[in-house]
C-alpha cells in the first residue's frame, strides 16, 4: 500500500489474495481504487463466500482468479485485463 501510495502512476496492474493480513483483497483493491480509479486489478482466492467474479466486478475489481493458480490462466486474465483499456 505504502509503495503504491508513493507512486500510483508507476504500476500498470495489481494482482492481489483475498486472504491477506490486516486487510481483505477487497480492502486493498477499494483502497488502490480511491488513489488510482483506473488501475486494474485482479484478485485471487481460493474459496470465498465474501467474493465471486460478479462480486468482484461490483466492487471495480476488473479480474478474478481461482486457486490453485494456473500459469497459462493468469496469463490470460493478465491479457485480458489489460486490453479492457
Amino acid at each position: 500500500m505504502e509503495a503504491f501510495r508513493a507512486a500510483p502512476d508507476k504500476f500498470d496492474l495489481v494482482i492481489t489474495d483475498m486472504t491477506m493480513p490486516n486487510m481483505t483483497g477487497i480492502q486493498f483493491s477499494q483502497k488502490l481504487l480511491e488513489i488510482r480509479p483506473d488501475i486494474p486489478i485482479i484478485i485471487c482466492t481460493g474459496f470465498s463466500a465474501k467474493v465471486d467474479g460478479e462480486k468482484a466486478k461490483a466492487f471495480g475489481i476488473r479480474g478474478y482468479v481461482m486457486k490453485p493458480v494456473v500459469m497459462s490462466e493468469i496469463a490470460k486474465k493478465i491479457r485480458e485485463v489489460l486490453d479492457q483499456d
